[in-house]
């Protein structure tokens, strides 16, 4: 992959967001450091085994079909901070969208493959960068949030770098009778439901805005595939045939089901209107007054 430049409006908005943080060094014009990324609850190679697969991924392109939608729908004042944003493919949707985002990810994999995608870094782990107060515009934690351990802790950070009614974004895997041996594999403290993870950011100060499921038509698949055989201990997560698998939608009439159900989420979501099942959630949240 051809190294993507960034653009000197993104590049001026990072330099200013990164400018008020004080322990980084930029040893490249768009990348910032700050740690090695050591302790984070993530599988090792986990970023360079996803590289191969987002591109052609129907999951991933659905993801962010629906995040870049509900951006749209709640936008952000200014730049999206993407926390623990890996590969970039969050952060390079929402460019496409016409947002600016910088890329905060501790891992050294993510952080290249993102930078080499034509996006701002901050390599590093958020919970230890000292943010100004109130310097934040909006954050996104995509699939992010099940990998830390102690998550009101890490929210109730993020509040306090937060702007005055700025906005957060998140998307996390749902329901605790969805949990495999993938969930293991891939660092999960937990899965959440749409009301579990409500009551979680309200407590943290948020106010939430919309909320939703999506991936409706992945729960039984899921169940059958990944959950029971994991009680049953005859899976193999994390090979890299079964991610490639995972990745692609099956041929036939299958496929084009599956396909029907994504774009009648897509089209649910444009209109604000949730969609009430899914093996994923989706909440958008302001910081709420003091």
């Amino acid at each position: 992959m051809s190294r993507q430049t960034v653009s000197q409006q993104t590049l001026e908005a990072a330099c200013d967001f990164s400018s008020g943080i004080s322990g980084l060094r930029a040893p490249r014009p768009g990348f910032w450091e700050f740690s090695n990324g050591d302790g984070i609850s993530y599988p090792p190679g986990g970023h360079t085994s996803l590289a191969h697969v987002e591109e052609a991924s129907y999951w991933f392109k659905h993801r962010n079909a629906i995040i870049s939608s509900v951006v749209q729908q709640f936008p952000p004042e200014g730049i999206i901070i993407d926390i623990g944003g890996g590969n970039g493919y969050v952060s390079l949707g929402l460019r496409e969208a016409g947002f600016q985002s910088v890329v905060i990810e501790p891992g050294r994999a993510g952080a290249e493959c993102a930078y080499g995608r034509g996006l701002p870094v901050l390599m590093a782990p958020f919970q230890d960068l000292e943010i100004p107060s109130a310097s934040v515009g909006a954050a996104g934690l995509f699939d992010v949030l099940e990998h830390i351990e102690d998550d009101a802790a890490a929210l109730g950070h993020l509040r306090a770098s937060l702007k005055p009614a700025g906005r957060i974004y998140l998307t996390v895997p749902a329901f605790k009778w969805l949990w495999s041996t993938e969930d293991d594999y891939a660092g999960h403290f937990r899965r959440y439901t749409l009301a579990s993870l409500s009551k979680l950011v309200s407590s943290a100060g948020f106010q939430v805005e919309f909320g939703t499921y999506f991936f409706s038509s992945l729960v039984a698949p899921i169940f059958a595939l990944r959950s029971i055989p994991s009680w049953l201990r005859l899976t193999n997560a994390g090979s890299p045939s079964s991610v490639d698998a995972d990745h692609r939608l099956p041929s036939g009439t299958i496929g084009k089901g599956f396909s029907r159900s994504f774009a009648w989420e897509a089209d649910r979501i444009s209109g604000r209107r949730s969609v009430p099942f899914g093996s994923s959630c989706l909440l958008v949240a302001r910081r709420a007054p003091d």
